[in-house]
């Protein structure tokens, strides 16, 4: 084995050294596991909090535009600080003279002088949270595209935290908070970025295998590789990114929880059928990772599963009792499985001409459901009703972006995708989580 590498003990918990957070090195384009998580749905990326340097697993958030700490219990840390109310750093924050409340905040030095941050919640949790404002110690192993190395500390790194955690009922368990990946300036991209003058970039490859994680690269364009040495940025289709951040009747003193990314999409796809998407009034769709599956206005769900069962027709498929929250199922033994997932009607996003394209194969389009007797086959989309969610008729979720490589870049606000990289023989499980002590 080259004397520069060396397994982690345990490649899924991707335990960091505490001494190597002190590494000094030139390169700063940094990345992180990203594991999902089968009873939610949802991601968590692993990030070292702290001094000492502790493991934190931190929900994925493409809409949020501050990372979020549970501080409900007692908080330990040598270089961590609160952020005084009167201070410039607090007013740049969106917190507007002190009104915070130290009561369920179990931090060292929290105090009526502490700058609190009113922060609009867009999840379940309806309602605004003020949240302390704190910095302390963050770091991320660096990475030469190919594997990760030593650690890099990024030591001045600005978090929310609150004891009433915004997704208490919903988030991956083990997960101490939130990773806002947001355009916004306090998103954990906006703060890598500033502090080590990094391009504002960053890449998602979702993977939904129980034992290996996909990967999050931060601040570079790549390349990114994966076993066995497949390149994946050579074949990325761009499409226009927009980014926005409605305001939610609070005024300028609140900030929304979500600041999320949109793309537009003129049409839907099942093989060749066209599906008009003009019915619900807009054709933005939103990214999200917070929504396990891709969610419709019924104007567009409705003819979508028409779509789709017409052209599944030919394929002898059985149509079974449904499973909830979905209105599709087939019994899995009439399924044929290729490597691309089952044999079923391609569905594609079309975007701003027809030959830019999100094509969903079957390993995105449908989910397996066995459970009790019952093994079946499911479309994985959602009928989001009459009422379009963020702005958006269509909210493409987690399921959809799995084993697709998706690459954020704010500054030419472009989203670069790749088509399904089980078409090069590769996944997003692939990525070698062997450490690299070389890399500079």
């Amino acid at each position: 084995m080259n004397p520069q590498l060396k397994m982690y003990p345990n490649p899924m918990l991707f335990r960091f050294s505490f001494f190597s957070v002190f590494f000094l090195c030139s390169s700063a384009a940094v990345l992180s596991p990203v594991r999902h998580d089968r009873s939610t749905g949802l991601y968590s990326l692993s990030i070292c909090t702290k001094t000492p340097c502790q493991d934190t697993n931190l929900l994925v958030d493409l809409g949020s535009s501050f990372n979020w700490i549970d501080c409900s219990h007692n908080y330990t840390s040598s270089t961590y600080r609160s952020i005084p109310c009167t201070s410039s750093l607090c007013n740049s924050l969106g917190s507007h003279g002190c009104s915070g409340d130290c009561s369920g905040n179990h931090l060292p030095g929290c105090s009526k002088n502490s700058c609190f941050l009113s922060l609009l919640n867009s999840g379940k949790r309806k309602g605004i949270t003020k949240a302390l404002a704190l910095i302390d110690s963050l770091a991320l192993p660096l990475t030469d595209g190919r594997n990760p190395g030593p650690l890099k500390n990024f030591p001045n790194f600005i978090f929310s935290c609150s004891a009433t955690p915004f997704f208490r009922n919903r988030r991956p368990k083990g997960t101490a908070g939130l990773a806002g990946l947001s355009q916004s300036n306090f998103s954990l991209i906006g703060q890598l970025s500033k502090q080590f003058s990094l391009p504002r970039v960053f890449a998602l490859c979702l993977s939904r295998s129980p034992s290996a994680p996909g990967v999050a690269f931060f601040g570079t364009f790549g390349p990114y590789y994966f076993h066995p040495l497949v390149e994946l940025p050579k074949n990325l289709i761009y499409t226009p990114l927009f980014m926005t951040n409605p305001a939610a009747g609070g005024g300028e003193t609140l900030h929304r929880v979500s600041d999320e990314y949109f793309i537009r999409i003129t049409a839907i796809k099942v093989n060749n059928f066209v599906i008009n998407v003009n019915g619900s009034g807009s054709d933005r769709a939103m990214l999200s990772t917070t929504i396990p599956y891709t969610t419709l206005h019924s104007a567009i769900y409705r003819p979508l599963i028409e779509a789709f069962l017409n052209e599944s027709a030919a394929l002898n498929l059985r149509l079974t009792q449904p499973v909830k929250p979905f209105s599709v199922c087939f019994e899995a033994v009439n399924v044929s499985v290729s490597r691309l997932g089952p044999l079923v009607p391609t569905i594609d996003f079309v975007m701003q001409n027809p030959d830019v394209f999100w094509r969903v194969h079957g390993s995105n389009s449908m989910v397996r459901i066995l459970n009790r007797g019952v093994d079946v086959w499911c479309l994985a989309f959602v009928d989001g009703g009459n009422k379009s969610r963020s702005s958006a008729p269509i909210v493409i979720g987690g399921h959809q972006m799995v084993d697709h490589l998706l690459q954020f870049d704010l500054d030419s606000k472009r989203l670069g995708f790749s088509s399904s990289v089980l078409v090069h023989n590769t996944m997003c499980a692939n990525f070698n989580f062997t450490v690299n002590h070389g890399i500079r």
